[in-house]
């Protein structure tokens, strides 16, 4: 193996001009002959770009392991060779894992970080995808015995490396494919258990119990949530969604074309016939796709610009990319539950990644997932805090709200009716109303935060007519009106009751969604995703969920 020293002759003249080289080893392939380059001493194996064979470094000599399955394309805007910086650090992309689980798959890339050819002052990482956005973490060592994969418990609290934090997902996982220079060896095709847990303090950490190890302990790294334009990278996919789209892909369904705008997206709705396609894979045979009934036309047009800001934060342009309908499934054993529908628009900001506006009925509220989870009070599941604020739980017990139908794009792998399992926790305090959902599918548990939002608002935000306000209003009453409207809101509230319960009996004889037909008209949301969630009636008393909505995501951690 021989070393070389490229670059040289002083600073790049420009913030634009690459990032000086760093001294490298170059090898041939002990098997095809191709010619490898190391970027580090510090990495132990590489995968050939030509042949894909995993070979290992031993001193100055390779040796073939094994061989890597072909990458599986998915349009991710990184590359191999893409650069950047983090802290101050300059960095380039070395490497790339591609890990497979049962929904699907997710990409990890290793990033070598400037600095001395000694092994000992290199300084890797990875840069994870997390919920439409990423996650840059860094190896750490545990100090003390991490606990045994079989001692996790999702949702529960454990204690690694003297730190509280909280297990979101417990994910059987393969290492599907390998690509470039890597620290460790590849262990291909071999199911093992990641473990992802949150912090109060915006962290992930991550338990890797990899076969690799053969007994020893867990690996275990610490990352944030970063934003890939504040990492000023430079060299990566010219762009990614032309790529998507130049792969001309049909509809499975009915063969129209599909156009995804985002080079995220996991699952795509076709305009045409409204078939979910998961185009996660596009070099299968046939997309997998499922067919759906018809939902009611989104308020919200897709490809919509609205101009929206989080807290205290700017004001930003935001895109809608997403619709989807969902409910809550009431417990059937009691007679006097009652049923809640809510929308989701997802939208989309090419800095700041995806959040999701909700229309419940308890008005609009702009929702976002978090990086890490709240932390659980003493008062038994009654109360959470968060940044400094407690959020007291919104329903006595949690419920389960179903997806019912979708338009648009998604960053995860959309599912037929897919289930979630929801708690809602609220905060007021100095006239603000904010909301934390928790939100269980499988093994993996997701958060997110939102604050409410009058339609007013809404409608200014997307520029929509004053004739719109009313229709903003009609499925979720404004949660900014106050005051001397009190009485007025008061009044009409009373009435809609008083003839909502004669209705209700009346339609104890009727069709099962025949009340939400008289109440709210044949045209209605609210009938029609009776009619499609299996016609489930609606009665007097109890509490419903889904007032807050929170997100669908199938997906989360790491993928």
């Amino acid at each position: 193996m021989t070393p070389s020293n490229e670059g040289g002759g002083g600073p790049p003249p420009s913030s634009q001009a690459p990032l000086p080289s760093q001294r490298r080893w170059q090898a041939a392939c002990p098997n095809c002959g191709a010619p490898l380059e190391f970027a580090s001493a510090a990495s132990a194996s590489a995968v050939c770009s030509y042949c894909r064979s995993s070979l290992l470094r031993e001193g100055d000599a390779l040796r073939k392991i094994g061989q890597s399955a072909e990458m599986i394309e998915d349009y991710s805007p990184l590359q191999l060779g893409a650069s950047g910086r983090y802290m101050g650090a300059g960095f380039t992309v070395v490497g790339r894992l591609q890990l497979g689980y049962a929904d699907g798959q997710w990409n990890e890339w290793h990033l070598l970080f400037d600095g001395e050819p000694d092994a000992a002052k290199t300084r890797s990482a990875w840069l994870s995808e997390d919920n439409g956005s990423f996650v840059l973490s860094f190896d750490a060592a545990l100090q003390l015995a991490p606990p045994q994969a079989h001692e996790l418990v999702l949702g529960a609290s454990q204690i690694v490396a003297g730190q509280n934090w909280q297990i979101a997902a417990l994910t059987p996982t393969t290492l599907l494919a390998a690509q470039g220079e890597l620290p460790r060896p590849p262990e291909l095709a071999r199911e093992y258990l990641v473990a992802e847990l949150r912090s109060a303090t915006d962290e992930v950490g991550t338990l890797d119990y990899s076969p690799a190890l053969a007994g020893k302990p867990p690996l275990w790294s610490v990352g944030r949530a970063v934003r890939i334009a504040d990492l000023a990278m430079r060299g990566l996919r010219e762009d990614s969604s032309k790529t998507l789209q130049a792969k001309s892909l049909e509809c499975p369904s009915c063969g129209a074309a599909l156009t995804p705008k985002l080079g995220s997206s996991l699952s795509i709705v076709c305009a045409q016939c409204h078939a979910v396609v998961d185009i996660a894979k596009t070099n299968a045979a046939e997309l997998p796709h499922y067919e759906q009934v018809n939902g009611m036309e989104p308020q919200l047009k897709l490809g919509s610009m609205g101009s929206l800001a989080f807290a205290d934060g700017p004001r930003l342009p935001w895109q809608v990319v997403g619709y989807q309908e969902r409910c809550d499934l009431p417990d059937p054993n009691d007679e006097d539950a009652e049923q809640t529908f809510w929308r989701e628009y997802l939208l989309f900001n090419q800095k700041e990644g995806f959040v999701f506006l909700v229309d419940s009925e308890d008005g609009w509220s702009l929702v976002r997932p978090l990086t890490g989870a709240p932390t659980q009070t003493r008062s038994l599941g009654a109360s959470i805090e968060w940044q400094g604020k407690t959020f007291r739980r919104r329903y006595a017990q949690s419920y389960t709200a179903k997806t019912t139908y979708v338009l648009g794009e998604f960053y995860w792998q959309l599912k037929r009716e897919e289930r979630a399992l929801v708690s809602d926790y609220e905060y007021r305090g100095s006239g603000k109303r904010e909301m934390l959902s928790r939100e269980q599918t499988g093994r993996e548990i997701s958060w997110s935060w939102g604050r409410s939002m009058d339609a007013s608002e809404v409608a200014r935000a997307f520029g929509l007519p004053l004739s719109a306000h009313a229709g903003l209003r009609s499925d979720a009453s404004s949660l900014g009106s106050g005051g001397s409207s009190n009485w007025l809101r008061n009044l009409v509230i009373g009435l809609f009751i008083f003839f909502l319960l004669i209705l209700m009996i009346k339609a104890m004889n009727e069709d099962d969604c025949d009340s939400y037909r008289n109440t709210y008209g044949e045209n209605s949301a609210e009938y029609a995703q009776c009619k499609r969630s299996g016609g489930t009636r609606i009665s007097s008393g109890g509490s419903g969920g889904g007032s807050y909505g929170g997100f669908g995501s199938g997906g989360g951690g790491h993928k």
